[in-house]
């Protein structure tokens, strides 16, 4: 009996031994069937080749004819483990080669290696072989973005000094916006510009690069460059709208202070706030319109705007300014219609400053559908005598004043007068 028990004792420390050694100081998150009379791989021939997110082994195969594959361990000192797991069988005796893909770069890993059999037997781990991942590579060393273009901004950066790189992932974003978003991914290492268009007039974008390696690994972003579209061009100065041209609004203008401009455009509306229409296009020599209306007392509305050589133009949220052409005068008051001496006296007072002459105009009706008409011009005074008259004959009359451009009043009401017939 105590010879049974020294024997279980004896196996059990024996086992106890073998795992202990087979763990080779890390613990394996499952142990094997462990048979150490089974080569093991040759510690001193294993070699790696690091990448960024890979790592390549090779060692010298087995000569043991028991041997059909190996089993690969592996763990992250970047938690602190102290576990071993199996990551990869590889079921050929004579395959020396393994590549552990998807790692993280610039980390440090554990790996060991047993020799295995057909039905789950394995050597005893070599020891702990360190090795580390590539960090991933720097950005591009240098990037710039050109202010002052219209409605763009050009990005160029170098191109990234490594062969891997197969092209690039521009970002953009204004200072509104709080993510940056994707604005081209760009094939081909040597293509190190990008021209941003469409974008708002006066404001400020950023832009960032990231190289891409033909595995798709990202490089470390750029530094950030930022720069601003070209404002828009100032509007005239001094804009002046005349009221009292007949027939027409003459509008005036001091250039505008913006550099590079070729014309300025004129908007017109019957409204102060809408409706606004481009009349016409002047170059930037010209600093006078004439508006002809033709018609008195019209009221327009007006903008002034700058066009610069990238044709840009003054933004039309401007204020309107008025202008009129010059209104008709006022008509003459009649304080006198009368028939003395055998002719019709009419007198007047005049209704506006602005009056220099005036019009009688005269109809006789020789009929009850016939009426003869005369217009008398240029009377100078207030006071008209026809003596021109038939007693018995209907005279109708009315007076229009006449301004110094020829601009006529609304005519008088009708003055009707009938001098008897002699007796």
């Amino acid at each position: 009996m105590l010879k049974l028990i020294k024997t279980i004792y004896l196996i059990f420390l024996m086992i106890f031994i073998s795992a202990c050694d087979y763990q080779n100081i890390l613990k394996i998150n499952s142990i094997p069937k462990l048979d150490k009379t089974l080569e093991s791989v040759n510690k001193n021939s294993l070699r790696s080749i690091s990448d960024i997110n890979s790592i390549a082994f090779e060692w010298q195969k087995v000569n043991d004819s028991r041997i059909d594959r190996y089993y690969f361990y592996r763990t992250s000192l970047e938690n602190n483990s102290s576990q071993l797991k199996l990551i990869k069988i590889i079921k050929n005796r004579y395959t020396t080669h393994y590549v552990d893909n998807d790692l993280k770069p610039n980390t440090t890993y554990k790996y060991s290696i047993a020799s295995g059999t057909n039905n789950g037997f394995q050597s005893k781990l070599i020891p702990v072989y360190r090795v580390s991942t590539l960090p991933i590579l720097e950005g591009v060393s240098f990037i710039q973005a050109i202010s002052d273009l219209p409605k763009q901004i050009k990005i160029l950066w170098r191109p990234h000094e490594s062969h891997r790189i197969t092209g690039y992932i521009l970002k953009k974003k204004s200072p509104i916006e709080s993510k940056w978003k994707v604005l081209k991914e760009i094939d081909g290492r040597l293509n190190i510009e990008y021209i941003d268009n469409n974008l708002k007039d006066n404001i400020v974008y950023m832009y960032k690069v990231t190289a891409i390696t033909f595995d798709n690994i990202k490089t470390k972003s750029s530094k950030i460059v930022q720069a601003q579209t070209k404002e828009l061009p100032l509007g005239v100065q001094n804009l002046f709208i005349t009221n009292d041209q007949p027939k027409k609004i003459t509008l005036r203008w001091d250039k505008s202070k913006s550099k590079n401009i070729i014309k300025y455009n004129i908007y017109r509306s019957n409204k102060s706030k809408n409706g606004f229409t481009k009349i016409v296009s002047l170059n930037s020599d010209i600093l006078m319109y004439d508006d002809i209306i033709n018609k008195d007392g019209a009221i327009r509305f007006y903008k002034v705007t700058s066009v610069d050589s990238n044709n840009l133009e003054t933004a039309l949220n401007m204020n309107s300014m008025m202008g009129n052409t010059l209104v008709k005068i006022k008509k003459p008051i009649v304080t006198l219609a009368q028939i003395k001496d055998n002719k019709i006296i009419l007198n007047w007072k005049s209704g506006d400053t602005r009056t220099v002459s005036y019009i009688v105009h005269k109809s006789v009706k020789e009929t009850f559908f016939k009426f003869k008409n005369k217009k008398i011009k240029n009377i100078i005074g207030l006071r008209f005598e026809d003596k021109s008259i038939i007693k018995g004959l209907e005279y109708v009359y009315n007076i229009q004043g006449v301004d110094e451009f020829g601009i006529l009043s609304d005519k008088t009401d009708y003055i009707s007068l009938k001098p008897p017939k002699f007796k």
